[in-house]
């Protein structure tokens, strides 16, 4: 019961904080609700029992890409910002009807899907229990990813650290103003 209501409140989180972003006007606000929303998405993912896909999301989603997403804010013109907010705002402009429509059947088709389910009588999952090859979860498989990362995909994994910071390193580049010469 008590486990319901956890995923309920991380559910409620995450579409709200999403939403928030999407309909938000104000740039750092989105931002840090993005922040939200992809720690409650993490929740969820060990609700899935999917803890290293968890552990993931909040590394490279929460601690790398958000990061990215900051430092492009932080480094973007004063222009552009004032740009974007000349965009009119209205919830249902027309500049936002197709997009709108689109999640309204999107959405609908969720909803859809989610009424046919019987969840109680899964039938790959019923077959899994009867031949009794469930998977449980154990710290092997974890374990055996860090060891691969740390020893055969070292190389990759540093070589994919030194493009991202060669990225972070250009976005600088570019959003630097420079000097206007007459």
């Amino acid at each position: 019961m008590i486990e319901q209501i956890i995923f309920y409140i991380l559910t409620f989180i995450a579409i709200g904080s999403a939403a928030y972003v999407v309909l938000s006007q104000q740039l750092v606000r989105s931002v840090f609700m993005f922040f939200v929303t992809l720690f409650a998405v993490a929740g969820l993912y060990v609700f899935a029992l999917a803890d290293f896909v968890a552990l993931t999301q909040i590394v490279i989603y929460v601690g790398g890409v958000l990061v990215l997403l900051l430092f492009a804010f932080l480094l973007s013109s004063k222009d552009s910002l004032d740009a974007m907010a000349k965009i009119p705002s209205g919830l249902l402009s027309a500049h936002r009807l197709s997009g709108s429509l689109i999640v309204l059947l999107f959405f609908g088709i969720l909803i859809y899907a989610f009424l046919q389910i019987d969840f109680e009588n899964i039938a790959w999952i019923k077959e899994a229990q009867l031949q009794k090859t469930v998977k449980t979860v154990s710290d092997n498989g974890i374990r055996n990813i860090g060891v691969n990362l740390m020893s055969r995909y070292l190389l990759p994994l540093e070589m994919i650290s030194i493009l991202l910071m060669m990225a972070l390193i250009g976005a600088a580049h570019i959003a630097r103003k420079e000097p206007k010469t007459e």
